[in-house]
């Protein structure tokens, strides 16, 4: 008998079927979409000869040792991994492939794992002569399948060079080892390679429109209209993007992607929540399609915290793909275009799924890039895309253009403006802190919304506010706060705006930055804000007036255009100086949804951003993705580039030091068992914030926790004010170091 897992004592017969058992699965499900008879001939023969490697001697007695079996003979001393020997026991001569389709196959299953190491070409000889040789007859019984009576080292000469995107079979090699993967890593964790494919969350969301009593509205039709397409679609706030995306997804596997890990949970609340829920005393219909992932870096987390009682499948099925419907950020499916050791698992799922873009004008234009090239990617090896946003700059629809995709018959643009005013601007040339009065006074009357560029500046602002209202109904929300206190405060702010007998007639103010753009369905009546560029400006409009036509005599949107934080750092400086030319134009004007998209793509043409750092990290960052070597990088190491991580995470010291945490770390340290760990894991993640390390590496304000297996958690050796009881506190006070850090 021969071994393939040591958990739960795995044969590798029986990992071998659950791959054929995945292989017709995948088929049956999707091949209408693979429609590719030359792909799955050959990822027939690589699933059934994948392992046959692990037959080597030295592999045997790696598992049996685990599984307190005898150990046999090792002819050879040196380990070498079974997928460099694998290959050799594919029959060749019988499958009727030329030398071409022979590469694919010996380089699909020969690095159906990635390996930092170089292949030891004379070590692989001698193990095929000296041990594998013997092996045939064992084989064979254990795999029923064909093995020639002797086999060679041929076939090592093919996995010499590897394939690339230059290689004219790219694409297949693409699809069989992509492919390969899924079903090795599904079969592994006993999972089916894809779930609920007959799910069509196409027909809930019609259900949703009939319980609600709504016609599909033009967006909406169009979106059907067009799902066999891919998509452009320029459309309003609040006119039913979520929902056409779902339309357009129909009945196929997809990925719906949003800027912000909180706007993804909501959004898959939203879609898989039960329908006719209670929420906060009132009704609400969620869509109920229930077979939606979640997949993002706090995932685990958020859906335990939440309650779903199946939160450990849903990971699951998330982590290897196999959901329906995913919900996910860009980090986690859309890294491929870094062409990372692996990438094609994620790539070759793409061929056959929809993806989803939403406000790919939020990204910096590096991710941006990352982006696009992604998109150019699904497009050649016959995914769908659709990219949907409120305003959408040129120069990337430039980009798809000078790649031949606008232009072709299966890609369609659609804009669909509201005519509804929902603001009057009034810009103020001056600092924001100069309109404390005002803000106050109106925060007495009315729900208002402050939004600042930095935390240092929302600190400022909320200090003087907070005094001239005497502590009375002014709250502070920014990215400082430990992550369970901001879970918190994010609540509370979307409490405070929603309309229910409990809290429609209170007022008061709510000091931000620009955490609440995009993340938070908020509505608050009046808005002072410090200037950004336009299309943050525009997603920052979005939270006051969202879903009320514009009903009042004085403007509801005061803009600050003076003593201005985040320039140069946050924002590109000549965006920012362009923004304010353009928006002085509107002073004490009604501001109409198309001129909003108007605006932004005269901001963003290649024009307009001349001489720009915003243009220069554009080009820069798709020509270094044009020019990125093949198999060059890791799955993390890409992962850490399209995150672009510049934070580091850290724990308050006085939390840090408290008995609570102290007892959560013990405990995480003196278990043994991995689900434990985690748990506690997550749970100590819930006290972390996440500090730019620009604020921190000159100050010396960060110790090393000094604990095993939290070696990415620092401790922050400043100040943290927060009450849970009143939920009132500015978070880390990075410039207040505490006095007994040496």
């Amino acid at each position: 008998m021969l071994y393939a897992k040591s958990e739960k004592e795995e044969t590798l017969a029986d990992h071998t079927d659950k791959l054929v058992e995945n292989y017709d699965l995948l088929k049956r499900s999707y091949g209408n979409k693979i429609n590719n008879e030359e792909i799955w001939r050959l990822l027939d023969v690589a699933v059934k000869y994948h392992d046959a490697g692990k037959a080597y001697s030295n592999f045997q007695n790696i598992i049996r040792s685990k599984i307190g079996k005898e150990k046999i003979k090792e002819p050879i001393s040196y380990y070498i991994p079974h997928n460099y020997l694998s290959p050799a026991f594919i029959p060749y001569n019988k499958l009727d492939i030329n030398k071409e389709q022979k590469k694919v196959l010996v380089q699909a299953v020969g690095y159906h794992h990635e390996r930092d190491s170089e292949i030891d070409f004379k070590h692989i000889e001698k193990a095929l002569n000296l041990d594998l040789k013997f092996k045939i007859e064992e084989l064979r019984k254990e795999l029923k399948v064909y093995i020639p009576n002797e086999i060679n080292n041929l076939y090592l000469g093919l996995l010499k060079n590897r394939i690339t995107h230059k290689d004219r079979n790219y694409k297949l090699y693409v699809m069989v080892k992509g492919l390969l993967h899924r079903l090795d890593h599904s079969a592994s964790a006993h999972k089916d390679v894809e779930e609920d494919v007959g799910e069509n969350v196409a027909q809930y969301t019609k259900e949703f429109f009939k319980r609600q009593g709504n016609k599909l509205r033009e967006v909406q039709e169009f979106a059907e209209d067009n799902k066999d397409k891919n998509l452009i679609v320029i459309a309003s706030t609040g006119m039913g993007k979520t929902e056409s995306a779902l339309l357009w997804i129909d009945n196929d596997k997809s990925f719906f992607t949003l800027p912000l890990r909180v706007s993804i949970n909501a959004l898959f609340d939203r879609v898989t929540k039960d329908i006719n829920t209670k929420d906060n005393n009132k009704e609400e219909d969620g869509i109920g399609f229930k077979y939606a992932g979640l997949l993002h870096s706090s995932s685990m987390d958020y859906l335990e915290e939440e309650g779903y009682e199946n939160s450990q499948k849903i990971y699951d099925k998330s982590n290897i793909l196999s959901s329906k419907l995913t919900f996910s950020t860009i980090d986690q499916i859309l890294k491929f275009p870094f062409k990372y050791r692996g990438y094609e698992k994620m790539y070759a799922t793409m061929a056959y799924s929809k993806l989803v873009i939403d406000e790919i004008q939020a990204y910096t234009p590096e991710i941006a890039a990352v982006i696009l090239k992604a998109i150019e990617m699904i497009y050649n090896i016959g995914g769908k895309f659709m990219i949907m946003t409120a305003t959408l700059p040129r120069i990337y629809t430039e980009y798809l253009e000078k790649k031949g995709i606008i232009n072709k018959s299966d890609v369609v643009k659609g804009e669909f403006l509201s005519k509804t005013i929902r603001h009057k601007i009034n810009v103020k040339e001056q600092s924001i802190i100069s309109d404390i009065d005002e803000i106050v006074k109106r925060g007495r009357k009315n729900k208002v919304l402050v939004i600042v560029n930095t935390v240092d500046k929302a600190v400022k602002v909320f200090n003087e506010i907070n005094e001239k209202n005497g502590g009375k109904d002014t709250f502070l929300l920014h990215s400082m706060f430990i992550q369970k206190h901001r879970s918190i405060l994010e609540r509370k702010i979307t409490n405070f705006t929603k309309d229910s007998e409990k809290i429609k007639n209170r007022n008061g103010i709510w000091v931000t930055t620009q955490i609440v753009e995009a993340s938070l369905d908020v509505d608050f009546d009046y808005l002072f804000t410090e200037l950004s560029t336009l299309d943050s400006f525009f997603q920052r409009l979005g939270r006051c007036y969202r879903k009320r036509i514009f009903d009042l005599k004085e403007p509801n949107i005061y803009v600050y255009t003076e003593d201005i934080t985040g320039v140069g750092t946050i924002y590109d400086k000549d965006v920012w100086e362009r923004s304010k030319k353009m928006i002085i134009g509107y002073d004490m004007k009604e501001l109409e949804e198309g001129q909003k998209v108007k605006m932004v793509d005269v901001l963003y043409s290649k024009e307009n951003l001349q001489g720009t750092q915003f243009l220069n990290d554009f080009k820069f960052a798709l020509k270094y993705l044009e020019t990125v070597k093949d198999m060059d990088m890791t799955s993390k190491e890409a992962q850490k580039l399209l995150r672009d991580i510049k934070n580091v995470l850290a724990i308050p010291r006085e939390i840090f030091d408290s008995n609570e945490m102290q007892n959560l770390i013990n405990d995480f340290q003196n278990t043994e068992n991995g689900n434990i760990k985690r748990e506690k894991m997550r749970e100590i993640n819930k006290y972390t914030v996440s500090i730019p390390i620009y604020k921190v590496i000159k100050k010396d304000v960060l110790s090393n926790s000094c604990i095993r297996g939290l070696e990415n958690i620092f401790v922050l050796e400043c100040q943290y004010e927060f009450d849970e009881e009143t939920l009132n506190g500015k978070g880390v006070l990075i410039d207040e170091r505490l006095a007994s850090f040496i």
